[in-house]
């Protein structure tokens, strides 16, 4: 893993003040959360203001240890920059994914940085499919299966956690990771095809009307 890159620190500081404020100020945090109605009226900046607060300090750790330990594979691969614009395409097509989903429930409210962090998993799998994911799942497995789990909780509306965002998270990640980096198509094409079968499934099953 090595050391812990500045960039990272910055984004966990951020996170972590914003969420802060947010656990403290009820209207900060009602200003600022990712809610259907509030954007359709004009308030976009709730896309990517939402992707920094937290319902709750387990929330907020959760994702800040799972953007610790994926963060420096994608960084180490394509640098900083890059590993930002990752970072931030896959905070707004989560936040873009989720408002297509919801755009008629007017009173859906979400907040959290999983669909960034998503796409920093799925990016760094594509590095590197092989990775040992706690331990002994392989990268690839846990992305494809994360993926197509998020399909099946998105149609069944299971529990209280953001689905389509994680889901358009990952394929931002994916997408924008193949751009920044398209020699990952030549180093190993089926891979890659393979880890973009879930985003095939959804749609199919969203022109089926299935889900």
């Amino acid at each position: 893993m090595g050391n812990l890159n500045l960039v990272t620190i910055i984004l966990i500081v951020v996170n972590v003040l914003v969420s802060i404020k947010g656990f403290n100020d009820f209207s900060f945090f009602e200003k600022y959360k990712f809610n259907v109605g509030a954007i359709t009226r004009g308030e976009k900046i709730r896309m990517l203001s939402s992707g920094f607060l937290h319902l709750n300090t387990q929330h907020l750790l959760f994702n800040m240890v799972t953007l610790f330990f994926f963060a420096n594979g994608v960084i180490y691969r394509i640098g900083e920059v890059s590993f930002l614009v990752v970072y931030f395409v896959s905070l707004i097509t989560g936040s873009l994914l989720s408002y297509y989903f919801h755009k008629k429930d007017y009173h859906y409210s979400a907040v959290g940085a999983s669909g960034a962090v998503m796409g920093i998993i799925y990016s760094a799998i594509l590095f590197d499919p092989w990775m040992e994911i706690n331990f002994f799942i392989p990268g690839f497995v846990f992305g494809i299966g994360y993926l197509l789990y998020s399909i099946y909780g998105m149609k069944k509306q299971i529990g209280n956690i953001g689905h389509d965002a994680h889901f358009g998270g990952a394929v931002g990640g994916y997408i924008i990771t193949i751009v920044l980096a398209p020699r990952l198509l030549e180093q190993d094409l089926i891979m890659i095809l393979l880890m973009g079968l879930p985003i095939v499934v959804l749609f199919v099953m969203q022109k089926l009307g299935k889900i």
